[in-house]
This record gives structure tokens, C-alpha cells and sequence, in this order.
């Protein structure tokens, strides 16, 4: 390939796809559709960007880590503290939680990134523990097992009240998570982007050609714990309910397992995963109120079995056969 078609390539990586309107119309007619469901549309949607927040460390810069639920709670707790202690506007809500879970991922980040493999999975799953450990002391203030209650969100930009039926929490949900993949877009197919994915893939090489591994990884890092804060804020002004599961090792767990079900590392995984995930576990739970995580189960092992790369994997092994 010359260097000009190497180029035009490259660009064109770059360039919206039509097929990538796809997700958002669906979501957009989802809300004519489907009126009764709103408010687990509005849940669906907060998870994807929580989804793809993992997606960014996990896929892109190769960090594992069962503690991302830590910049979830922490999002979620913020923005959930605020409102039912007389502050329930939710764009600065959004920011505020926003910013605590990036602190918090900067400055764990800074501790947790220094490790690899094992000793890093563990290191991450600490922090998660510490955290939920110190919400569950600080029970005076996050409400401990009993949960955050008493929280009145204002409505948005005055006008826009949250109703019972969900509807304005669908779309300011809706609205929150196009503009964070937006940005998530462009990180990923920026240089810094393409960087992370040349760490994830061979460090050895990142570090012998000079490129600044360890504040790379911190980066991006911080930016996901972000937008796991933004993510739990959603919900918890959504919901108006925060309590310490937000925190738990399986909210952790349960995100990698919808980002499998998708596709790791693919941006768009968290938009096959997530919904397919939720909305099986709502209908079996419906079917088998017991036993639903025994088919929840069972998908998660057809998956592994004949959809390696998950859902959009598998459909990138028959767009390559034709």
C-alpha cells in the first residue's frame, strides 16, 4: 500500500458510517414504541455508557479490572448526595459526579497502573472494596445498607420535570450518552486512540519507540472513571436511589460480562451487550424468577462457544465470508 492510499485509509477510519446512526435511531423510535418501558430504557441507556467506559480501559488500553463499579458508585453517590441535601439540579449534578469519579480514578489510578496482570486485577478490586467499605461507614451521609433516600431532582433547566412514566429521564439519558460517545469516539480514533491500542497490543514496543506508556494508560484511565461517574449519576437521578450495590464487586462483574456478550474493544459493544443482557434478564427473571441467572448462564456460554468476539464478532465473520 502506498503511502497516500495508507493515508486515505486512515481517514476514512474516521469518517462517520450511516450504519452507525443505527443504535440511536433505535433508541429514538424505542421511545414512540415502547411508552411503558421508558424507565428501563432510561436504565438501559445510563449502563451502556458505564459499558463503554470499561470498554475504553478493557478493550482499548488492555487494563482488567474487576473494581470499575468503584467511578460508577462514586458518580452515582455524588449526584445522589447532592440532591437530597438541597441541590438536585442534574446537569451540574452530572459534573459533579463526573469529576469525583475522576479523581478517584486519577489518583487510584496512579497506584493500581503501576502493576500488571494478577496483581493488577486484585489492586482494582481493592479499591472498589475500599470504597464501598468507606460508603457503607459514612452511613450518616449515603444512607449505608438502607440506601441513599430522600432525594428530590429538580427539573432540567427548569422547565423539563422527571415523570412517573419515564419519559424525561429516556431522553435526558438519551441525550447524556450520545454526547459521551461523541467524545468517546474521538478518542478512540484519534492518535491517542490508535496509542492505546498499540499498548494493548505489544507495551515492549510502545516503550521502545518513546511513547509515554504510563500517563497514556493514566489518561485514559481517569476519562473512563469519568464517564462511569456520569453513568451513575444518570441513574441515580433517574431512579432517585442510590445504595451500596452501586459499589459491588458485581456491578463490576456483570458490565464485563454484557462488554462480552458484545464485543470487547469494538466502541459499540456496550450497545449490543448491554440491552441483550438487560432485557434477557428481565424476561427470564419474568419466566424463572429463581433460576434466571442459570440461563443468563447459558447465553454467556453459547456466546464464548460460537461468537468469538462477541455479538459483533460474529457478524464480522460473515461480512468477511461473503
Amino acid at each position: 500500500m502506498t503511502p497516500n492510499r495508507a493515508v486515505d485509509a486512515f481517514a476514512r477510519r474516521h469518517r462517520y458510517s450511516p450504519l452507525e446512526a443505527l443504535p440511536w435511531l433505535i433508541a429514538a423510535g424505542a421511545y414512540f414504541a415502547f411508552p411503558e418501558y421508558l424507565a428501563l430504557g432510561a436504565q438501559i441507556l445510563a449502563t451502556i455508557l458505564f459499558g463503554l467506559s470499561a470498554d475504553l480501559v478493557l478493550g482499548y488500553a488492555g487494563i482488567v479490572t474487576l473494581g470499575h463499579a468503584a467511578f460508577f458508585g462514586t458518580g452515582a453517590y455524588i449526584a445522589g448526595i447532592l440532591a437530597a441535601h438541597g441541590w438536585g439540579e442534574p446537569i451540574t449534578g452530572l459534573f459533579a459526579g463526573a469529576a469525583g469519579a475522576a479523581l478517584l480514578g486519577l489518583v487510584s489510578g496512579v497506584v493500581v497502573l503501576r502493576t500488571t496482570g494478577l496483581a493488577l486485577l486484585m489492586q482494582t478490586l481493592v479499591v472498589a472494596t475500599m470504597v464501598a467499605e468507606a460508603a457503607n461507614k459514612a452511613s450518616f451521609i449515603t444512607g449505608g445498607d438502607d440506601g441513599l433516600q430522600g432525594m428530590v431532582v429538580w427539573p432540567i433547566f427548569g422547565r423539563l420535570r422527571f415523570d412517573m412514566f419515564g419519559q424525561t429521564g429516556y431522553l435526558y439519558c438519551l441525550t447524556v450518552v450520545f454526547l459521551c460517545w461523541v467524545v468517546a469516539r474521538r478518542i478512540v480514533h484519534s492518535p491517542f486512540g490508535r496509542s492505546l491500542t498499540g499498548i494493548r497490543e505489544n507495551v515492549q514496543r510502545m516503550h521502545a519507540i518513546g511513547a509515554p506508556v504510563g500517563s497514556r494508560r493514566l489518561i485514559i484511565y481517569t476519562i473512563a472513571a469519568s464517564l462511569a461517574g456520569v453513568s451513575g449519576a444518570l441513574i441515580a437521578q433517574t431512579t432517585q436511589f442510590v445504595s451500596l450495590s452501586f459499589l459491588s464487586l458485581e456491578r463490576s462483574g456483570t458490565v464485563l460480562i454484557m462488554l462480552i456478550i458484545g464485543g470487547v474493544g469494538r466502541l459499540y459493544g456496550a450497545f449490543v451487550g448491554v440491552p441483550l443482557y438487560m432485557i434477557a434478564q428481565d424476561r427470564f427473571s419474568t419466566v424463572a424468577p429463581v433460576y434466571w441467572y442459570f440461563w443468563i448462564g447459558l447465553l454467556m456460554v453459547l456466546v464464548v462457544m460460537f461468537a468469538t468476539g462477541g455479538i459483533l464478532g460474529l457478524s464480522d465473520r460473515f461480512r468477511f465470508r461473503r
